[in-house]
């Protein structure tokens, strides 16, 4: 049942997207910072929690889950250091995904010419 919602969630989300990006001006940069708000905004208030729980692995796979994990570390940390384990705490879930993305990115530059 876990495969059932995960494919429901993650098509929900990018049906949302495909919307948005059809019916406005918006850029897919613009649609990805709000997914991300979104998620951090649900994490906040523990609904992406409950809906991992209902869901599984399927709500940790789209962007959403990038704004519930900067979120979740920083009032993790928040919990043990105070104000300033905010800050120490985002990026302790998170600091894989962005390490690999600036790794990547910089590979693929010294591989691929832009277009003019």
């Amino acid at each position: 049942m876990y495969l059932f919602y995960s494919f429901l969630f993650c098509g929900f989300i990018c049906m949302i997207s495909q919307i948005i990006l059809d019916n406005s001006k918006l850029t897919p940069g613009h649609i990805t910072s709000m997914l991300v708000v979104v998620g951090a905004f649900l994490d906040s208030f523990s609904i992406y929690d409950q809906i991992i729980k209902i869901v599984g692995g399927g709500a940790q796979l789209p962007i959403t889950s990038f704004g519930h994990s900067l979120i979740h570390g920083a009032l993790a940390k928040a919990e043990t250091s105070g104000f300033m384990g905010i800050f120490m705490g985002m990026f302790d879930l998170t600091a894989t995904g962005i390490s690999a993305a600036i790794i990547f990115s910089f590979i693929f530059t010294l591989i691929f010419k832009p277009r003019n």
